[in-house]
């Protein structure tokens, strides 16, 4: 490999593509894949938005042909978008792909990024470890009063329940990233790298 920097198709400078690449310096490894298969969260966030979409479709279409609505499906919309979302957090933090804002990331060194991201998984443990006690808290309150739900009169705890068991889940595949990060890589030529 050349020392020299490649130039830019302008010719003015230095290409950060032919640098950096798309996901961080040439040097940057791709991160290992999650070990525990991802395809229950995938079909699991993949039902939820097609139920989203059959429900939004009938809603519609009731509408149209009899101009009254399902007012009561914007109840499981609502709980099947926040489970689609859950789900798709824990799956990008399994494939790392969660967003980031990588401009100074980068350009750092080798063990600053490898600092960066264990910082990073850190207070994403913290703050989804609050999301799972607070809404395991909030899901026993709605059992314990009993509270239904304002639409269908079902109990909340249904709804509620869902989002500690998600943060569980997240929770996992974060620490299973912040595994993978610390682990030695094996070389390519099946020697440990430093």
């Amino acid at each position: 490999m050349s020392d020299t920097a490649p130039s830019s198709p302008g010719g003015g400078g230095v290409d950060d593509k032919a640098l950096y690449g798309p996901q961080g310096p040439v040097d940057a490894e791709p991160p290992p894949p999650p070990k525990v298969p991802l395809k229950v969260e995938e079909a699991l966030a993949a039902a939820a938005m097609a139920l989203i979409c059959l429900i939004s479709l009938a809603n519609v279409v009731v509408r149209y042909a009899t101009n009254a609505s399902f007012a009561f499906t914007e109840e499981f919309s609502i709980f099947l978008l926040v489970v689609m979302t859950l789900l798709g957090a824990a799956v990008a933090f399994a494939r790392h792909d969660h967003i980031k804002i990588t401009f100074f990331l980068e350009r750092m060194p080798r063990p600053l990024r490898l600092a960066a991201e264990l910082l990073t998984l850190a207070i994403t443990t913290l703050v989804f470890s609050m999301v799972l006690y607070y809404g395991a808290l909030f899901a026993l309150d709605e059992f314990t009063y009993e509270t239904v739900s304002a639409g269908l009169g079902y109990p909340n705890w249904l709804y509620t329940m869902w989002l500690p068991i998600l943060s569980a889940v997240i929770l996992f595949r974060v620490l299973e990233r912040a595994w993978l990060a610390l682990r030695p890589r094996r070389g390519r030529d099946g020697g440990r790298e430093a």
